[in-house]
């Protein structure tokens, strides 16, 4: 009697790494919130590759490699900026894997608070002023395995503004439906 496909163990491995590649995915695009808002240099310097390339654009200086990806978190500004309470405020990510690269897709609001106006009672849940979106991104992040997991080889982020290159980077999650 043979085994149906779909209980093959070599399927089962493979159908289980392809799982583990995914929930390895989704948690270090979800870390970088946590890391940006806390300034965590050591977790910047983990997830992106040595070469690693960080592009934030026309209007936003960005970086190159894990070292100076790690410096920029600890910088004057971006502390300044974490001083302020500042949030980065992530939408779910679109992953798709190919071997041993994957192209995840997501968006990335950056909120700050409301430092004026009147505050604002929620019941249940305290009063504040609020908070203002101070921008709204999509994100490009080309992920490589390595035999320390999955880095970051490259991050792209454009404005969501109405113009092409941002509309560019959300067609790159439907290409299989195209």
């Amino acid at each position: 009697m043979s085994t149906p496909a779909a209980y093959d163990l070599a399927t089962l491995e493979a159908r289980i790494r392809a799982i583990e590649d995914r929930l390895d995915i989704y948690n270090l695009i979800a870390g970088h919130p946590p890391s940006a808002d806390t300034g965590a240099q050591a977790y910047a310097e983990a997830v992106y590759m040595e070469d690693g390339v960080f592009d934030r654009g026309p209007d936003l200086a960005g970086t190159t490699g894990n070292k100076a990806m790690g410096a920029l978190l600890a910088s004057p500004g971006h502390q300044a900026a974490i001083a302020d309470g500042i949030a980065h405020f992530t939408g779910l990510p679109h992953v798709t894997v190919n071997g041993d690269e994957a192209v995840v897709i997501s968006y990335l609001q950056i909120l700050t608070p409301k430092k004026t106006g009147d505050a604002i009672e929620v019941p249940n849940h305290g009063a504040s002023r609020g908070y203002h979106i101070h921008r709204v991104v999509t994100n490009r992040w080309e992920l490589r395995r390595t035999s320390s997991g999955w880095k970051i080889k490259r991050r792209t982020l454009r404005l969501v503004d109405g113009s092409a290159p941002s509309r560019e980077i959300l067609r790159d999650a439907l290409k299989p439906y195209a």
